[in-house]
């Protein structure tokens, strides 16, 4: 029996799951003993069947998790998505294709289930597109030179008669989730939170071990009384040799839903006293930030990379949860390796409706699962895919009129890491 037959790919037990915690914390780096309640507290997010393990006799050696998400389309309908995390292979037993196993056996579940798609955020760009997947959102993170922006000395209330206040994290478990959804709602790109992530982020549950220290908490109201924004965030402290404050704001996260609380939040942060340099956290690559400083120059792009990864699995109800801007048929030849999705697909859109279904029809366009992916959401070019070689084109300027429906004016976003 060769090597890689003796190892079991199977849905971890309710007994193993310390054992898969172990694994976990090996292939992420992090020291392998796991604290009792460390397990006790990644044990809320335990689904039976949706946590899988490889297992070399006893031992753990790989980790798979997913769970249900939704996931905002163009246009602002949710779709229902399959989440993937915790994804490792001990280093011992790379090279014998148990992510593969792995992959393969959730996302037929997946299908199966009738999720529109798969997601997650890759931490090494090479691996997932073997699977269909392709990335989708875009992050960006600025650093703010605070007394480049201008606001340090001058910035006290916001200007539209709205309130700024300090809050702890009760307020930010019982304000914060409508007002997520309130975004959500608004933003491709954007999934769904559970009341775990609210707890996790403000010190209730201690998912990953280390001592909790409570960050601040700021929320905007509109002069109306109406909460539109909320964000947490960290500062340092480090005073230079001059008895100079030269500390950091470091933002963990920040809603606004309108662009009046997105103002004054950053405002805010912009002028704490001490503070020198505000860092954005993950925000959207077309956020409003450097234009709402007196000098948009003082926010330095320092971090840029992909982040949201889609894996499509049901073609034509994720093309016809989204909306359209332009009027338009287009016939899309899917290449998928994994068998999912595969074959021609003729979608017809415009601003009332779309509707996309198999066809025997001549393609227009000629490309991988994963590069419908990356544009699904608004955010990737189809002429760019086409000028690499990874959308053909089987009509003349076919790929432009792909542009024409499926690129949108706003940006995709996703706020999350999972």
């Amino acid at each position: 029996m060769s090597r890689r037959a003796e190892i079991d790919v199977r849905p971890v037990t309710d007994d193993e799951f310390p054992d898969w915690n172990r694994a976990l914390n090996t292939g992420f780096l992090q020291p392998p003993a796991v604290a009792e309640e460390q397990v006790e507290a990644r044990r809320r997010q335990f689904v039976p069947g949706r946590s899988l393990g490889a297992f070399d006799g006893d031992r753990c050696v790989a980790t798979f998790r997913s769970f249900d998400q939704e996931l905002t389309a163009v246009g602002g309908r949710p779709v229902r998505a399959d989440a993937i995390s915790n994804v490792t292979v001990t280093a011992t037993h790379r090279r014998r294709g148990l992510l593969t196993r792995m992959m393969a056996q959730d996302l037929a579940a997946a299908k199966e289930r009738g999720d529109v798609v798969a997601t997650l955020i890759a931490a090494e760009y090479p691996i997932y597109g073997r699977y269909g997947f392709g990335p989708a959102t875009t992050m960006t993170e600025w650093t703010v030179d605070v007394p480049r922006a201008g606001l340090d000395r001058r910035w006290a209330a916001p200007e539209d008669g709205g309130r700024i206040d300090l809050v702890d994290g009760e307020d930010v478990r019982k304000l914060g989730p409508e007002l997520h959804e309130r975004l959500r709602r608004a933003q491709p790109g954007a999934v769904s939170r559970t009341e775990l992530w609210w707890q996790s982020r403000t010190g209730v549950v201690n998912m990953n071990g280390t001592p909790w220290t409570e960050p601040y908490y700021v929320l905007y109201r509109s002069a109306d009384g109406g909460v539109e924004g909320l964000a947490s965030y960290r500062t340092d402290d480090h005073w230079g040799d001059a008895k100079q404050p030269l500390n950091t704001a470091t933002v963990e996260w920040l809603i606004g839903v309108t662009p009046a609380a997105e103002r004054a939040l950053w405002h805010y942060l912009c002028s704490i006293d001490w503070v020198q340099t505000v860092k954005s956290g993950w925000r959207s690559p077309d956020d409003l930030l450097p234009l709402l400083l007196p000098d948009p120059r003082a926010a330095r792009i320092t971090t840029q990379a992909d982040w949201l990864w889609v894996r499509i699995l049901d073609v034509a109800a994720a093309l016809e949860a989204r909306t359209y801007d332009g009027q338009g048929a287009v016939v899309l030849e899917l290449v998928d390796r994994g068998g999912l999705t595969g074959g021609r697909w003729r979608l017809e859109a415009g601003p009332d409706g779309a509707s996309c279904a198999p066809t025997t029809e001549s393609a227009h366009v000629v490309l991988d699962v994963g590069d419908l992916a990356a544009l699904w959401l608004g955010d990737e070019s189809a002429v760019r895919l086409a000028a690499l070689g990874r959308v053909r084109e089987e009509r003349a300027g076919a790929a432009r009129v792909v542009d024409a429906l499926l690129r949108t004016s706003g940006r995709p976003w996703c706020p999350d890491m999972f």
